[in-house]
């Protein structure tokens, strides 16, 4: 399963990514994935990397139930962070950062990682607002998908909505999607979806 690079994001290299955490404050990784995004290249599912991550404190039953259904069992034969954590840098680093409500992916990878800062953060999100104005229902992932017929990822084990390998693909479709309809540069994209305050 892939797709192609729009023109307008070919020069750049990209990294989206979700992160899902463990419920608590501040929250801990448990599941994040990362889909790198080449210059001029095709996209393809196969090229996403996801890590399952065993937290130093456990994941509290709101979020396994509610959320991710990530379960305590499920992360316990899993690396920490710190097992994980140059394999993640190592594939963001140097990379235009993108993800749906970006602020919060943004602040929970820089106090994981705090030698990282993204020189830009796209916020799929912020840009869906200014591509489609007054959309009906709000601009969640999920809502923004139905509306733009996006596809979801060829289903593993392990994989649904609120899992970071899903969210992270369609996110990326979602990027696509609305650049190609909305016919916009790189420099508008960057006006349009880019998070101001880089700060976590």
């Amino acid at each position: 399963m892939y797709f192609s690079t729009p023109t307008a994001l070919a020069d750049h290299p990209l990294a989206v990514v979700d992160v899902q955490g463990n419920g608590q404050q501040p929250p801990e990784i448990v599941d994040i994935a990362v889909l790198p995004i080449e210059p001029a290249a095709d996209v393809r599912q196969a090229s996403m990397r996801v890590w399952l991550v065993r937290p130093d404190r456990p994941i509290t039953p709101d979020v396994t139930d509610g959320v991710h259904g990530i379960r305590n069992t499920d992360v316990l034969a899993c690396p920490s962070w710190a097992r994980v954590a140059e394999e993640v840098y190592a594939a963001i680093k140097g990379r235009v950062l993108v993800a749906h409500n970006a602020a919060v992916e943004l602040r929970v990878i820089a106090n994981h990682l705090p030698q990282w800062r993204p020189s830009l953060v796209l916020d799929t999100a912020r840009l869906a607002r200014a591509v489609w104005p007054g959309l009906p229902g709000g601009y969640g992932l999920s809502r923004l998908a139905t509306y733009a017929g996006l596809h979801p990822p060829h289903i593993q084990p392990g994989e649904r909505r609120h899992r970071a390998g899903y969210e992270t693909w369609m996110t990326g479709q979602l990027l696509f999607a609305l650049v190609q309809s909305s016919g916009l540069t790189w420099e508008q994209v960057v006006e349009a979806g880019s998070v101001a305050d880089l700060s976590p």
